[in-house]
Formats: structure tokens, sequence, C-alpha cells
């Protein structure tokens, strides 16, 4: 048996964390290393390494998370102002094999191909 990442040990409550949003499919948490002033992780509750390890049957968690940005945003107060990142591998800048999008605003992001 594998060890939980910290994203599951906070979704099982095992880790307490400033939760923004949560529902039965994923959570959103504050960021404790916040690239911005607002830095938000928003997690799906079942585990998916990373975007590309991603399947069919995941289609509509991943349409509830992209639709769960809007509400968080919203929430936040942040609805027209905010990038969403999504790092896909270690190489990537993943730090938790979990996947997860970023929701960060207040700052504007340099972002260079």
């Amino acid at each position: 048996m594998t060890d939980k990442t910290i994203f599951q040990k906070i979704i099982d409550k095992e880790i307490p964390s400033k939760i923004i949003y949560e529902d039965e499919f994923c959570i959103a948490i504050e960021d404790i290393a916040p690239a911005a002033p607002i830095h938000v992780l928003l997690i799906p509750k079942i585990l998916i390494n990373k975007i590309s390890d991603s399947a069919k049957e995941h289609q509509d968690l991943l349409g509830h998370l992209l639709l769960k940005v809007g509400d968080v945003s919203r929430l936040l107060g942040i609805e027209d102002s905010f990038n969403v990142i999504i790092n896909n591998g270690e190489k990537a800048g993943m730090t938790v094999p979990h996947l997860h999008l970023h929701i960060l605003s207040g700052k504007k992001l340099s972002i260079t191909s």
C-alpha cells in the first residue's frame, strides 16, 4: 500500500487546512506557499496523479473541476481576474503527485513559452 499524499490527508481531514469550498467531488483550499495574494488549490477527491494520467472515466470530474473554478472565483470576488494553472509532472513544477488546479489572482503573472 502506498502512502497518502498530503492532499489525500487534507481531504480525509487528517491534516487541517483552510477550506474555501468543498463538495462530494473536490475541495478548494488556500495554498500554504502562495505565489500570488490569492492562491487556491482545487483538488479532486479521487487520486489522479497528473492530468496526463486522466482517462475517459474522469471526463465528468474534469468538467466539474472547471465549473468549480468559476464558482470558487466568484466566492473569492475574483471572477474577472484570475489565472488557472495545472502542472503536469515533476519537471513542470508539480510537487504533489495528485492532480490539482491552481487559481491565482492579485498579481500579474509572467508566463513564458
